[in-house]
């Protein structure tokens, strides 16, 4: 069967048939060969997708009973000619199925020359459409892998809404005629969730089609698709994590992704909470990929990318607009190049890292809002039940991560319920016997920073949460004292975190732990507590000294500078006198007390250990809701954060002698915290 392009018209593709061509567009076959192999690319998938369970016949009258005219053809003349075009394919007559691959092949990339000539080019591209899906019997052989490869990675969603509707059908009837083409159908609807740009969807030929409604047509597809075979659900929820964009993607390919997740869930409900733990797991990734980098950084080239995001504007009607980013940031640089800086390099890469956290925080704090107007409600309660549940398989395993528990922290005080539901599991994570050491120090730090920091926790909740871990702290006293010669940190590591996490409570809620006062204290000024006879909740001083100046010993393990600042406070508000046990300490080496871990059980120095510096063997002064940076979704935390505040005449003697270096050398300052928390993690939980 020749099958030609019309003399008399000459556009490329297929023509009547016993018309001889002017000029072929294409090379011979003998050049293109009798099967290439892009006819197998699809092969694999073919063998590695079982097909759908019970898949439905699907009927496309409103395609068949459209007639169409194709260039003075009528639609039996098209369907007749690729038939016979198949046909030839089959006996390895490759002409004619080499023009029908070329025609999609080069579709989205047609110049503004040929189009002036071609005219109904739309029309005739659909009517080949029509005609293939008449034709799905024929190309569920493997033999017309190339062929369906070259339509699925033709231009569909820029055209008309006719065409579109034509190319759902056709895929649909792929399906069905083999159930192997829906991963690489479905594939293909999930790589373009990352499309923001109009390049990426439009025909030259066609009209301008805005992203929002090429992602209608892009969901309608794929709701059509899983309607049509529901096993495609399956396929679908491996696909989404498959396809998810690499972290050193741009942002607005990430935010794009993550909207379409965000979409294809509402009409998918078995699928939301795969969604949302996708993308918490992608956002947990590159905030803790994000705190190595910070690390590995120096601070000026920290601090020229805090200078750098303080230009963004606080508030984004979307992260995909091409304006919100800087091209010169997401440009490759090349190592090998000249003029190649190594620093702007890192700026540039730390910078975009903050910028996709960034963005997906924000989202994803617009996202859960809603779902809280009523936080008291059990709609709210079961929202927040999902968060709780990623907070603890996603984030709290992971050190590194430094902002996405705020969306727990933010969602948690927006209810009395929500908060005792968060420290009750947190409770339970950390004195639970069967939970890994390493979790139970992760929880109690978790615990203690909510605590601490979240400014709509009750004063009441704050009591009692420190008179448990006094109690706890007790039992580690009891357990671990018979068997201690000093300070260890590696043998009684559960016991050190609890009293790091008591420390930190005290000095930032020591207000809520006062239970009785003079009546010259006045409660709105700090300072006026100084140097008062003041009543502490329970026996707190009592139970606290008791493990302070224990045989543990725990000032010298703790981190030096929360150390620092309880002792000030614990002396000036009465509470306890440490110097004399912080002075004795500087004498002390931590390395004398190491443990052996091999198999003599003894606990014998490690001389090997002397050379290395004390901080190895102290914690790390590491609250997981140290201060929030994000330049635009730090907004959804204003009211939420208790931010620290020196006291004036805290620091009498120092002060006298500097006014000014406390506010530029007190590490506990908020200035200092909001910079250096939001950028570095000393050390690591051991």
């Amino acid at each position: 069967m020749p099958m030609a392009t019309s003399a008399m018209r000459g556009p490329p593709g297929l023509a009547s048939p016993g018309v001889t061509p002017v000029k072929s567009i294409l090379k011979p076959s003998s050049v293109l060969g009798r099967r290439t192999a892009s006819d197998a690319d699809l092969d694999e998938a073919n063998s590695a997708t079982e097909n759908p369970t019970k898949r439905r016949k699907v009927l496309f009258d409103e395609v068949k009973n459209v007639t169409y005219e194709v260039k003075g053809r009528t639609m039996e003349d098209v369907k007749r000619e690729v038939r016979r075009a198949l046909e030839d394919h089959m006996r390895g007559d490759d002409s004619q199925y080499d023009i029908l691959k070329e025609m999609f092949g080069r579709d989205k990339h047609s110049d503004s020359a040929q189009d002036e000539t071609e005219g109904g080019r739309a029309q005739e591209l659909q009517g080949y459409v029509v005609a293939l899906t008449s034709c799905i019997t024929m190309l569920k052989d493997k033999n017309c892998n190339g062929l369906v490869k070259q339509i699925l990675q033709s231009a569909w969603l820029g055209r008309d809404e006719t065409y579109v509707k034509s190319f759902r059908h056709l895929l649909a009837a792929l399906v069905s005629a083999h159930g192997s083409y829906l991963m690489p159908i479905l594939g293909m609807l999930v790589e373009k969730f990352q499309d923001h740009k109009s390049s990426a969807w439009s025909v030259p030929d066609a009209p301008d089609i805005t992203r929002e409604l090429m992602r209608d047509r892009l969901h309608a597809t794929v709701q059509y698709i899983l309607q049509m075979f529901p096993a495609a659900v399956g396929v679908l929820e491996n696909l989404i994590a498959h396809k998810f964009p690499f972290q050193d993607d741009d942002m607005p390919t990430h935010m794009a992704y993550i909207h379409n997740l965000l979409r294809l869930k509402d009409y998918v409900p078995s699928l939301e909470d795969e969604v949302l733990d996708l993308i918490l797991d992608r956002v947990v990734k590159i905030d803790s990929q994000m705190q190595v980098d910070l690390e590995d950084t120096d601070d000026d080239i920290t601090a020229a990318v805090m200078y750098a995001l303080r230009d963004r504007p606080e508030h984004l009607t979307t992260w995909e607009d091409d304006e919100n980013v800087d091209d010169s940031d997401t440009e490759s640089v090349d190592s090998d190049d000249p003029e190649y800086d190594q620093d702007v390099a890192r700026i540039k890469s730390v910078k975009s890292s903050v910028e996709k956290m960034d963005a997906v925080l924000d989202t994803l704090f617009s996202y859960h809002t809603p779902a809280f107007a009523n936080p008291g409600s059990d709609e709210a309660f079961e929202a927040f039940t999902t968060l709780l549940r990623e907070f603890d398989h996603l984030v709290l395993p992971t050190y590194k991560s430094r902002h996405t528990q705020f969306l727990i922290f933010h969602f948690a005080q927006r209810h009395e319920r929500l908060t005792d539901a968060f420290c009750g599991q947190l409770i339970a994570t950390a004195f639970q016997s069967n939970t890994p050491n390493v979790l139970k120090q992760a929880a109690a730090a978790y615990l203690a920073s909510f605590v601490a920091r979240g400014a709509h926790v009750p004063g009441t909740l704050v009591r009692t949460i420190f008179m448990l871990l006094l109690h706890h702290l007790e039992q580690y006293r009891k357990k671990y004292e018979p068997i201690c010669r000093g300070p260890d940190l590696k043998r009684f590591h559960p016991y050190y975190s609890l009293l790091q996490a008591t420390l930190y409570i005290f000095c930032f809620r020591w207000q809520d732990l006062v239970v009785s006062a003079p009546d010259t204290v006045d409660p709105e000024d700090p300072a006026s507590y100084i140097g008062q006879e003041l009543e502490w909740i329970g026996a707190s001083k009592k139970d606290l000294s008791v493990q302070i100046f224990g045989k543990l010993n725990p000032l010298k393990v703790c981190a030096p500078v929360i150390v620092e600042e309880f002792s000030k406070l614990a002396h000036r508000l009465n509470f306890m006198y440490v110097y004399p046990l912080v002075e004795s300490n500087k004498r002390i080496r931590l390395t004398q007390f190491l443990s052996s871990t091999y198999a003599t059980g003894g606990a014998l120095r490690d001389a090997g250990y002397d050379t290395q510096d004390e901080s190895f063997h102290q914690l790390d002064p590491y609250f997981p809701f140290d201060p929030y940076q994000l330049p635009v979704s730090k907004r959804w935390l204003e009211d939420d954060y208790v931010h620290w505040k020196a006291i004036p005449g805290l620091n009498a003697e120092e002060e006298d002698e500097d006014d000014s270096s406390d506010d530029d050398e007190d590490d506990l300052d908020e200035e200092e915290i909001e910079d250096e928390t939001a950028t570095d993690s000393e050390g690591e939980r051991d």
